[in-house]
């Protein structure tokens, strides 16, 4: 089958392209190498290096997708704290760029399209575990930006038919993580921080809690959601364990040496109802983020 991954070369999108890959499908990737690294490109995919949030190239995006059964929309700029900083930039790409790849997907006839979403959305919610009737209430453009992604794949799915399904993510882990720079995950930052002998950096207390989801149940969930006869109709459904840890814990698995700076504005506490990826996906994660960290420093050979 042919498949079109956005964001192929970043760190959700290239571990799912590796899997499809491996399951000797034809993957087009379209990614533009902002937050994309080339040392995540898998040789046997083919690669278009594209802005999606230029207009001017939704017939090129459109060409790209005739034939593909599935589109996986995982291109974004990611990370919180950058989306107050550069609002306008990041609500190009990630609203503007959404809105580009569904009317693209729609023209080119492809079944379904994938979207992953963000737990982000549900802002700073009290009612624990978080489930997906729940009003959303987001604390930045990020998190706001996503939402709006939901919105406009349900919009796409009752105007033009083309089914879709959104997929929250609950703070991501696993390989081909950026471990440095500006999209770095706060698993990454923790880890290279470690590496070089620098104690790791904690925004307030350390007592925030989150849901850590490794990316090969993402991806496994993703391919779940392109085959289920259960979803197609811009359903939002949650991508997470069901159990959470505080940042003071995270770090507590990596190494001893921390720092404390002012906090900032994020969520108290994420925790991931997880059972409608259960019954509509048949969906479990399977890998735990204390074994990963664990077996991580041991391949690594860090003490």
């Amino acid at each position: 089958m042919k498949y079109v991954v956005t964001g192929g070369a970043g760190f959700i999108g290239s571990n799912l392209v590796d899997r499809l890959v491996s399951q000797n499908h034809e993957v087009h990737v379209i990614d533009n190498f902002t937050s994309g690294q080339k040392q995540n490109c898998n040789k046997s995919a083919i690669y278009h290096k594209y802005d999606i949030s230029n207009t001017k190239n939704n017939k090129i995006f459109t060409k790209i997708m005739k034939g593909a059964s599935i589109v996986f929309h995982t291109a974004a700029l990611a990370r919180v704290q950058l989306s107050i900083l550069e609002p306008i930039k990041y609500e190009t790409n990630n609203t503007l760029g959404t809105i580009n790849i569904l009317k693209a997907a729609d023209e080119a006839k492809v079944k379904r399209l994938v979207y992953s979403a963000s737990s982000s959305a549900y802002g700073d919610s009290c009612n624990l575990p978080l489930n997906e009737n729940q009003q959303s209430k987001p604390l930045s453009p990020y998190a706001a930006q996503k939402y709006y992604g939901e919105i406009y794949c349900q919009m796409f799915t009752e105007l033009f038919d083309i089914e879709t399904v959104c997929l929250r993510y609950f703070n991501v882990f696993g390989e081909n993580q950026n471990l440095g720079g500006p999209y770095a995950t706060v698993v990454g930052i923790f880890l290279k921080q470690f590496e070089d002998g620098k104690p790791m950096t904690i925004f307030g207390d350390g007592k925030n809690k989150r849901d850590y989801t490794y990316v090969g149940d993402v991806i496994d969930a993703n391919i779940l959601a392109s085959e289920s006869p259960n979803v197609g109709n811009g359903e939002i459904i949650n991508i997470g364990t069901g159990t959470n840890i505080s940042v003071n814990e995270l770090a507590g698995l990596i190494g001893e040496k921390k720092v404390y700076l002012k906090a900032i504005k994020e969520p108290k506490e994420t925790l991931a109802d997880i059972t409608k990826a259960k019954s509509l996906l048949n969906w479990t994660p399977k890998v735990r983020l204390q074994d990963w960290i664990k077996n991580y420093k041991k391949t690594k050979k860090l003490k």
